[in-house]
């Protein structure tokens, strides 16, 4: 994959069978993570730790931040994380596909200097099967 503006990375909220983009972001980011099941014994060769494959949970989570250019958006975002609703999603990274799957809004916060805009920080968590669709 070559080099890719990290402006082009889009998060994608569903409002009611569309997908919005989350304004203003000027930071994201994705990370997915999967926890291992240790099975090491007595007997393990040399040993060495041993995995049992397939059997740890796995996760993704994003997070973000930037300033909302309408209100739509944050009030899309504000409602879902008041309600601790599970929303569909979508990570749109350039070059590579698209990730998406239901997260939770697991943190969002405001702040602004008196002279500047308000900006937020959001903090998305996995709530189910994620899938992925390459470009």
């Amino acid at each position: 994959m070559a080099a890719q503006k990290g402006r082009d990375l889009l998060l994608k909220v569903d409002d009611g069978g569309t997908f919005m983009t989350v304004a203003g972001l000027r930071s994201r980011r994705l990370a997915f993570n999967a926890e291992t099941v240790d099975v090491t014994d007595a007997e393990s060769v040399g040993r060495w730790r041993e995995l049992l494959g397939g059997a740890g949970v796995q996760r993704a989570s994003l997070t973000g931040a930037g300033i909302f250019k309408d209100q739509a958006s944050d009030e899309k975002i504000r409602a879902a994380f008041f309600a601790s609703a599970i929303l569909n999603w979508q990570v749109v990274v350039p070059g590579f596909g698209t990730i998406a799957g239901p997260f939770q809004v697991s943190a969002l916060e405001y702040s602004g200097e008196h002279n500047g805009e308000v900006r937020f920080e959001l903090a998305l968590e996995s709530a189910g099967a994620i899938t992925f669709g390459a470009l």
